[in-house]
């Protein structure tokens, strides 16, 4: 039995948050956390108030501005925020959306069919957890305005100019409360921000939606007259196409469906899925119906037509999806999620819908389209082959890692620790760098897998074949998590999987052909914060007995005006290769947890991320081109 202590619990210690307390005590239930992801997620809440007006019917502009101070203004020309009085609680509706949680158009019969808002939250959180928000609203032929401080309100609401009675809208500034949001680097990213607005011009076609960066004088406008047609488009830019876009949209029971689909001659299946507008990036009932939708058309049609023969089994999913870019969207008036943070779709009606209305524009598609109809099986029957023989492949890659479980791959040299929370993985270029990091590495904990060459570039690939690359197979075999159907999370034999190369050009082709891989094969490693990158050294300056390792050129810099001497009178050594450096340098500069700087990869937006390594790794060489002179003067650390 624990032992007891004298703390009173009685009814009044009982702690009762009052208001938007509960949110600035607990701001991970509201909107995620503290860190970078949830500073902009601020941003998407007021947003996508926005977005609700705009699916209404009643908005068509929304405008985001990012201001030198770090405040954002969101203004759109909806309907307005009510600013009448509230018959129950003798106060404007305005102030009851900024400051009561739960309250908002989104709970009755009359303020909005569909709406992608956080359960009534959003607004009231923003307000909440900023350190001043000022609402403007436009509406009955005048301009009110509010402003609150850290949630409460601090003036009334109250009348400060005319405006025409055609003319209605909101207009909010706020500013992030900083002693809430406190990490290194908390700044909004343009990037960021950009991605995420692009997504919501694509699936709420007609809305103009503007960014503006102040800080930095970037801007950017989205409009899509073609809605979901122009995403397919847009992520098969780089790829050949197989057909037209297929498109349908449909309502049925009160619930839309919005979907369109392209094959192209990728070996990747690049399918996004949304909910309200709302990206549920772990799918849901509507991702499961058109999966199955694909699937049941595409094997009825084969059949019908007798593309298929007798010594050919119906397709399965995987054969009708390899090189399928497809959106489905779905505009529902009561979603329900898996969680709060909205990334899953669990409406059981939804996945009926979605099939049924898939189906029916598929099928009527394939009819009318016999050549497409002919290309899309004869993909889906390469693809077949190819599962065959990667399953092959995978089995024997698995059954050759089982018997040598003990040992491991031959070139693998492994940690002593056996609890994968503890234990990290470097994968290194070549057998020169990989020798000073065996040496210098804590074999406790640390193990160390050295590349022969460059690995397959998985991009351009199928898995068979890529399951017969030495370099990939030693790194399954490694991981202990099996690869394609067979990917278990729970095998993974490390906690942190390190990628190490070389400062050249090289070294960072290989980095990029390891990410392509991990992207297109063990996507959950990365989502799950397992991968990351290896910051070593790009210079040792030395001046009389002092050294100091420089990461950056800045760094380089900063160290001889420290040392007070210029480049001429200090040694400086340019690190090219992990080999160059003695195993003590490569653990006190790039191994030592206490020292080192390692990169966590991330994947902020799949659609996007997809889009890139499509871009940089894929066959069309023009699009590379483009980006590489778009880019050139980003360049940290080139050398030729």
């Amino acid at each position: 039995m624990a032992e007891k202590n004298n703390l009173s619990y009685e009814a009044k210690d009982i702690q009762v948050l009052e208001g938007l307390e509960a949110v600035r005590r607990r701001p991970g239930m509201y909107v995620g956390g503290t860190d970078i992801r949830a500073l902009h997620h601020l941003v998407y809440e007021v947003v996508d108030n926005s977005i609700d007006e705009a699916l209404a019917g009643y908005c068509d502009a929304i405008e985001i501005i990012i201001h030198e101070d770090g405040s954002v203004t969101v203004t759109d020309n909806g309907r307005g925020i009510p600013v009448d009085i509230h018959p129950q609680r003798g106060i404007s509706a305005l102030e009851i959306v900024m400051t009561v949680l739960h309250a908002g158009g989104k709970f009755g019969d009359g303020g909005y069919k569909v709406s992608g808002g956080l359960h009534g939250v959003g607004l009231s959180a923003v307000n909440a957890l900023s350190e001043w928000f000022e609402v403007e609203v436009k509406r009955d032929g005048n301009v009110y305005a509010q402003r609150f401080e850290r949630g409460k309100p601090v003036t009334q609401l109250k009348v400060i100019g005319k405006a025409p009675k055609d003319e209605t809208g909101t207009k909010q500034t706020f500013k992030f409360d900083e002693t809430i949001f406190t990490g290194e680097d908390l700044v909004y990213r343009f990037s960021t921000l950009m991605q995420r607005f692009r997504e919501m011009a694509f699936v709420t076609k007609g809305v103009s939606i503007y960014l503006l960066d102040e800080r930095e004088d970037r801007e950017m406008n989205f409009y899509f007259e073609g809605g979901i047609t122009s995403f397919v488009r847009y992520l098969n830019r780089n790829r050949k196409t197989v057909h037209p876009v297929v498109h349908v949209e449909k309502e049925i029971d009160d619930v839309t469906v919005d979907v369109a689909f392209q094959y192209t001659d990728a070996y990747a299946e690049s399918v996004y899925a949304f909910a309200n507008t709302i990206n549920t990036i772990d799918g849901g009932t509507h991702l499961t119906g058109l999966r199955s939708a694909l699937t049941r058309t595409i094997n009825d049609y084969a059949n019908k037509q007798k593309l298929l023969k007798d010594v050919d089994s119906n397709f399965k999913g995987e054969d009708t999806r390899e090189g399928l870019t497809a959106i489905v969207s779905i505009k529902h008036p009561d979603p329900q999620f898996e969680s709060q943070t909205k990334v899953k779709l669990m409406n059981p009606e939804v996945q009926t819908i979605t099939q049924q209305v898939v189906n029916d524009a598929f099928s009527l598609f394939l009819e009318g389209n016999p050549s497409a109809g002919k290309s899309i099986v004869e993909k889906c029957l390469t693809s077949a082959r190819a599962r065959q023989a990667a399953r092959k492949a995978r089995d024997l890659v698995i059954r050759k890692s089982a018997l040598e479980s003990l040992t491991l791959p031959g070139k693998l040299a492994d940690c002593s620790e056996r609890n994968p929370e503890k234990t990290e993985l470097y994968i290194v270029e070549g057998d020169s760098a990989g020798g000073s990091a065996k040496q210098g590495r804590d074999r406790h904990f640390q193990a160390i897998l050295p590349l022969r060459g460059k690995i397959l570039n998985t991009e351009r690939a199928r898995l068979h074949k890529i399951l017969s690359n030495n370099e990939v197979k030693a790194l399954i075999s490694a991981l202990g998590t099996g690869i394609g159907e067979g990917f278990d999370l729970t095998g993974l034999r490390y906690g942190r999987i390190i990628i190490m190369t070389d400062a050249d050009v090289d070294g960072a082709h290989i980095r990029t052909l390891l990410l392509t891989f991990f992207f297109r094969y063990m996507q959950t490693l990365i989502e799950s914060g397992h991968l990351y990158i290896a910051q070593p050294p790009l210079y040792r300056v030395s001046y009389r007995k002092k050294s100091e390792y420089a990461y950056t050129e800045a760094d380089k810099d900063a160290i001889l005006s420290q040392l007070g001497v210029s480049d001429d009178r200090a040694t400086i050594s340019r690190y090219k290769g992990l080999g160059e450096m003695n195993p003590q340098q490569l653990w006190e500069t790039t191994m030592d947890p206490a020292e080192r700087t390692l990169l966590q990869v991330a994947i902020e937006d799949a659609a996007e991320a997809d889009r890139t390594f499509d871009m940089l790794m894929g066959a069309a060489v023009p699009p590379r081109r483009r980006f590489i002179i778009t880019h050139a003067q980003e360049v940290r650390n080139l050398d030729i």
